[in-house]
């Protein structure tokens, strides 16, 4: 039997983040026969599901933090030489020219750079290094892929990419209304309480700290609302202890990282991302295939509004335009029964997008076999 292809997976730090939820998601639907993933993730990660990985056939391996960088090119360049991959895809966006020179100085010869995120107002020295990596996105890649046009366009400019949706299993966040009320319960929610949402690590990327805010202001209109929080991340102490003094603590579920995330879904009435980038905001595409009626901010790429329910609202309307938006959307359960019927959604469904990302793997291993 013809032995898979395998190919090194480039993920950076294993934190419950989304990117790597996106690779292990494509990992669990690719035919395994075809096609083997192998991890390389940072040593200082904190949640690594090496058991999954291993059971699926695929292996981990622990390189130095990327911030060392000397360090971590030349263990990498003695990795690759050492496991002879044909195939290396990085996914850490501007950072991808670190694994990936070290690729090509070990002779790797099919050299893949993801885009999956963009960059922000405010985050000066991370925005500074990713600009000057940015020069170099395209020196060391053979081939280019991103998550959306945005992403793609923002990284690598005009030069040629492949774009691969962030794609899911639609049938496991479909909506279902025992779900919702058995999770509703658990966050004491009445029928009538109506429940924001939130989904995403605490950095500042994600802006938590003025959701906090609007909902200190929809709550002082509403006092029958919940805002629930799922992630984790270093500003999580923040924004409890913000809660604290806004005096919405009672209020505001901190549910930290759960792995039933799709349940919650069900529990909310609205789902919000104010964050201040994002490649593509695949939390509000999940929440649109359950039905949620969806605000993002306008630094969130339109392209993940598949649905007469996302709106978007500026980061510069501020509390009160951002309050008066979600008390004035309408939060009908009634229409959440069937909202596949209404999206284009068969490009974001794993069961079609996986068997493509093995076509492009095989197809790139025979160029060079």
């Amino acid at each position: 039997m013809t032995e898979p292809v395998r190919v090194a997976q480039v993920v950076g730090k294993m934190v419950g983040g989304g990117v790597e939820a996106v690779v292990m998601n494509y990992y669990r639907h690719i035919d395994h026969s075809k096609v083997q993933f192998d991890f390389l993730v940072d040593s200082d990660s904190t949640l690594v599901p090496r058991d999954e990985i291993e059971s699926l056939g695929g292996r981990v391996f622990e390189i130095p933090p990327y911030q060392h960088v000397v360090k971590y090119q030349r263990e990498l360049q003695s990795l690759f030489t050492q496991e002879g991959w044909k195939i290396v895809h990085s996914h850490i966006n501007a950072l991808s020219v670190f694994p990936l020179r070290a690729a090509k100085k070990a002779g790797v010869p099919v050299r893949i750079a993801h885009s999956h995120s963009t960059s922000g107002k405010g985050e000066f020295a991370k925005n500074a290094l990713k600009g000057f990596l940015k020069l170099f996105s395209t020196r060391y890649p053979t081939d280019l892929a991103a998550c959306t046009e945005y992403a793609g366009k923002w990284l690598f400019g005009s030069s040629h990419f492949t774009v691969f949706n962030n794609a899911i299993d639609l049938s496991s966040f479909s909506f279902n209304r025992s779900i919702r009320d058995e999770q509703r319960a658990g966050l004491g929610a009445q029928d009538d309480t109506l429940v924001l949402g939130n989904i995403g690590r605490f950095i500042p990327q994600k802006n938590q700290l003025f959701l906090l805010d609007v909902f200190k202001a929809v709550y002082a209109q509403n006092p029958d609302s919940i805002l629930v929080i799922c992630g984790d991340g270093k500003l999580r102490p923040q924004a409890e202890e913000k809660a604290r003094s806004l005096g919405i603590a009672s209020a505001v579920r901190f549910l930290g990282q759960i792995s039933n995330v799709q349940d919650v879904y069900q529990a909310l009435d609205l789902f919000v991302l104010p964050s201040l980038y994002e490649g593509l905001g695949m939390v509000a595409i999940e929440a649109q295939v359950s039905g949620l009626p969806c605000i993002c901010s306008e630094r969130v790429p339109n392209e993940v509004a598949l649905s007469g329910r996302c709106s978007f609202v500026p980061l510069s309307a501020g509390i009160e335009g951002w309050s008066n938006a979600i008390l004035t959307t309408r939060t009908d359960v009634v229409n959440r029964s069937d909202p596949q019927a209404s999206l284009g959604l068969e490009s974001y469904d794993i069961f079609r997008a996986a068997p493509k990302l093995e076509e492009y793997y095989l197809k790139l291993f025979e160029t060079v076999n």
